[in-house]
């Protein structure tokens, strides 16, 4: 399904398995799949890399521009890397898979109808694009950030053309904020890069575009994100699309959970911002409130659009 439907791989097309120690075994059966498909296969694997975000070495990176295709099954994620944004450029069409597990390619949010995923997605993602601002509200708390001369991007799990990418599997829309712009309070209660499925929410404080508190159980594994302002930067929103996405403590389905929101703070620039830290990492919101320009287009986790 990844390699056929998802990607479209063809024979004599160059397949290269980007993977690492932690998920050698799933790297390896996609590559046997490509090369069952006639696809001229390779498979590259690197230590683990330490956080999300974190670029991959120099001779990976120069062998997903030289593919057709890449497949990133990883323990962290190599979506906002300048690897990626290169191999885009060159045409390679690529889906990232940041900590899959053997579970997630037989239940779940890879099992999902992605027409319907990519029907929501893509109408969620004009909104986005045509919005100026956003307002989150939740638990009596507000975040609050422009959008304004940003593009929404679609990550619909499909993706067949050059120069197309995205996560596997997936259904979210997503778009940089406006750097500086975000300002006021949120809970993440769902999950959080570096922690997994949350016991208790995390409470964050923004100011000017830039995390300045977080407090909560576990908040003491996410100092990184304090270390420096770019590192702090609110980098992403996202909307989840897929119907069949379960909050599993693994970002890349649980950022797809139908009816949440998702903010990440770090790199930005592989989707239009601005910023390069030294990570990206995400955390989940459960049934918030989310208006567009004012409009209400999400009660408590329920699609009104």
């Amino acid at each position: 399904m990844v390699l056929k439907d998802c990607l479209d791989v063809k024979p004599g097309e160059k397949v290269l398995i980007v993977t690492d120690d932690a998920k050698f075994k799933i790297g390896s059966a996609l590559y046997e799949e490509a090369k069952s498909l006639g696809a001229e296969a390779i498979l590259m694997v690197m230590e683990p890399r330490k956080v999300s975000g974190e670029e991959p070495p120099v001779p990976v990176a120069k062998a997903m521009e030289e593919a057709d295709v890449v497949i990133c099954p990883t323990a962290s994620s190599l979506t906002h890397t300048n690897a990626r944004i290169n191999a885009v450029k060159r045409g390679a069409r690529i889906a990232t898979m940041p900590g899959i597990t053997e579970e997630m390619f037989a239940q779940g949010a890879i099992t999902a109808d992605y027409k319907e995923v990519e029907n929501l997605t893509l109408k969620l993602t004009e909104l986005l694009s045509q919005a100026e601002h956003v307002r989150i509200v939740k638990d009596g708390l507000t975040l609050t950030m422009s959008l304004k001369g940003r593009k929404g991007i679609a990550s619909t799990g499909v993706y067949k053309s050059r120069g197309m990418s995205g996560n596997l599997p997936s259904g979210e829309a997503y778009i940089a904020p406006l750097e500086g712009t975000a300002h006021g309070e949120m809970l993440i209660d769902g999950s959080m890069v570096g922690v997994g499925k949350l016991a208790e929410p995390l409470y964050v404080k923004i100011v000017d575009g830039k995390l300045t508190e977080i407090k909560g159980k576990d908040a003491d594994k996410l100092q990184i994100l304090l270390a420096n302002e770019r590192n702090a930067s609110l980098g992403e929103l996202g909307i989840g699309t897929n119907k069949k996405a379960i909050l599993c403590g693994i970002i890349l389905e649980d950022e797809k959970v139908y009816g949440t929101v998702h903010i990440a703070f770090g790199t930005n620039t592989s989707f239009g911002g601005q910023v390069k830290a030294d990570c990206h990492m995400d955390g989940v919101i459960l049934k918030p409130d989310v208006y567009l320009d004012d409009v209400l287009i999400m009660k408590q986790g329920k699609f009104l659009v």
